[in-house]
């Protein structure tokens, strides 16, 4: 009974803090893990079980082999004949969720949207009315197999360790896809109406940019002490409070990597600073202002140099720190030109600001290497050029093993977190990926929290602890029947998924699951099938899920717009989901 205590208690306080936010979930994860050896409920021996087991290896080789999806450049061929269809907008909306979502059925969920939210924005004119249909549609299309989200992936490995044999890789696909076609049947249709169509997104380099301290431009007349310096050099003179983004020179313009220029008598440079310092700036060193032209994105922007609009991921390196912290301009070359935060403007100094998930940067840097340093940052372009580029790796050569991975699970000659390894290895030694690509795209976050908490889920059932709640449930339904059980256990997970991780909330809700099903006597396939889709089913808040914050900065998104949605679309998945699945699954 002790025990029983001790892990409901250490859930409560889980709870508690995925809620506050002050700490990431897989800290917290941690946290709970630690606290849970130390007070004898789950054993010194299995502490770091999680880290070996199935559910986490398949979830580490799906992140990979997304990322070589998205490298492979096999669906840029789609996207190219998508991006004609501009002119039929709520055509070419239910044409990107579509795809979406069956990309999301063999992919990440986060790879398919930033595969497709570039494509999105610009073939329609509106982001705040594609942006969040293709979230929720990858969402959904992730129900359809058990590689298609974290929590299909935990579901199938629990069955396995309580029943012999697990989910194969596409049980999950007849209910899912039910789900998956009446979910954007709505989005599509009916769901366009309660999203904001005239909601201003913060998606336009030039509104970035004005609300970015002050760019302008400055010339050096003879007498100025900046003459004979580096770039770098009046910065510090400054103090820091400038950013030296070009040199224009006669007819040329130099601008990313200034290092090596020496200023001149009557260059102009164009800097980015605020009002007080500029004036400081005049009186000092001294420069004069030129005029009053405006400077827009064309000004920073060459055929070595481009500006790029970028989305901070959730767990990105970026993520907490600030631009001076993390050297972006001094060590990468690359200058932070503005901030757009879930519609507001950015008023402090940008070098001094912290990055959040979900914030959308306009950075400038060098033609070649601006891409892959933002993605070795963790965060999502928002411009084509990356699936562009990606034209140039082999195409078929991908599909070719991720197809062999597939075709091995479904015939039952290896298990998923064998064959997809497996699959992720072969794709680093055709080159696909390198390593540090590999290494690089796995979200260990996730990782982390699923390996910290698969122990505790552990101790859930072995303290007796679910049975505990499995009964307390079942007594207080009564004389419900087994469906309206079915019902109230969805209900609650999908509550519970928008609050805390979903991976979270399948690892808790599994045993509570399949203790329900043995006090009501009954299978534990459909009760286990019912968690699966209440946790893939993060649509009331864009904290549920990483698209949902993704999305939000680019679609000028408020946080009620996602339960206006959001709220509708899961009563449907609740009312279509039952019967389906107690007609694939009877009791």
């Amino acid at each position: 009974m002790t025990s029983q205590i001790v892990i409901f208690a250490l859930l409560i306080v889980a709870l508690a803090l995925f809620l506050w936010g002050r700490w990431r979930h897989d800290i917290v994860a941690m946290m709970v893990l630690l606290a849970a050896v130390i007070l004898g409920s789950v054993p010194v021996s299995e502490a770091f079980s999680g880290f070996g087991h199935p559910a986490v290896i398949t979830v580490a080789a799906v992140l990979v082999i997304s990322r070589a999806i998205e490298r492979s450049g096999v669906l840029h061929l789609s996207a190219r004949k998508i991006a004609k269809i501009r002119k039929f907008p709520v055509l070419s909306i239910f044409i990107l969720t579509a795809l979406g979502a069956i990309m999301s059925g063999f992919m990440n969920n986060v790879g398919a949207l930033a595969l497709l939210m570039p494509l999105a924005l610009r073939v329609h004119k509106s982001p705040s009315m594609i942006l969040m249909p293709l979230s929720f549609g990858t969402l959904l299309g992730g129900m359809m197999t058990e590689i298609g989200t974290p929590p299909n992936i935990i579901i199938a490995s629990y069955k396995e360790s309580v029943a012999g044999h697990g989910f194969g890789l596409f049980d999950f696909t007849p209910v899912g896809s039910v789900i998956t076609v009446v979910g954007i049947l709505f989005l599509t249709t009916l769901g366009l109406k309660l999203l904001p169509s005239n909601r201003k997104a913060q998606s336009n380099p030039n509104e970035i940019v004005e609300g970015a301290d002050y760019i302008t431009e400055v010339s050096l007349p003879e007498m100025s002490s900046a003459i004979g310096r580096t770039p770098r050099q009046l910065e510090r003179m400054m103090d820091n409070e400038i950013l030296v983004l070009g040199i224009v020179r006669g007819e040329r313009k130099l601008l990313g990597h200034l290092r090596n220029a020496v200023l001149q008598t009557s260059d102009i440079l164009i800097i980015r600073a605020d009002a007080p310092v500029l004036q400081r700036m005049v009186e000092t060193v001294p420069v004069e202002l030129v005029g009053e032209r405006h400077v827009d994105s064309d000004d920073l922007g060459s055929e070595q140099v481009e500006l790029m609009e970028t989305v901070v991921r959730p767990g990105a390196r970026l993520e907490r720190r600030t631009a001076r912290t993390v050297m972006l301009h001094a060590r990468y070359g690359v200058n932070l030109l503005g901030i757009a935060r879930q519609g507001e403007r950015i008023t402090e100094r940008l070098g001094a600001v912290e990055f959040r998930a979900g914030d959308v940067l306009l950075v400038q840097g060098e033609r070649e290497t601006l891409n892959e340093i933002m993605v070795s940052f963790g965060c999502m372009p928002l411009a084509t050029r990356g699936l562009e580029r990606a034209l140039r790796l082999p195409k078929f050569l991908t599909p070719i093993i991720f197809g062999g991975a597939i075709l091995s699970t479904s015939f039952g000659l290896l298990p998923v977190e064998i064959s997809f390894t497996a699959a992720a290895v072969l794709l680093i030694l055709t080159g696909v990926l390198t390593p540090r690509a590999a290494y690089n795209t796995i979200d260990w976050s996730v990782i982390v929290l699923l390996a910290a908490l698969i122990p505790v889920g552990h101790a859930l059932e072995t303290s007796g602890a679910d049975t505990t709640i499995a009964t307390f449930i079942s007594g207080m339904a009564g004389e419900i029947p087994p469906w309206g059980i079915l019902a109230t256990l969805m209900a609650v997970t999908m509550v519970l998924t928008n609050l805390i991780n979903n991976a979270a909330t399948a690892v808790v809700m599994a045993p509570i699951a399949v203790g329900i099903a043995h006090q009501t006597g009954v299978s534990i396939d459909p009760f286990l099938m019912v968690v699966a889709i209440g946790a893939s089913s993060a649509f009331l808040t864009p904290i549920g899920h990483q698209n949902n914050v993704l999305v939000m900065g680019p679609g000028g998104y408020k946080f009620g717009d996602f339960w206006r949605l959001g709220l509708p679309l899961q009563i449907i998945i609740l009312v279509i989901s039952i019967p389906a699945i107690l007609m694939i699954w009877p009791l």
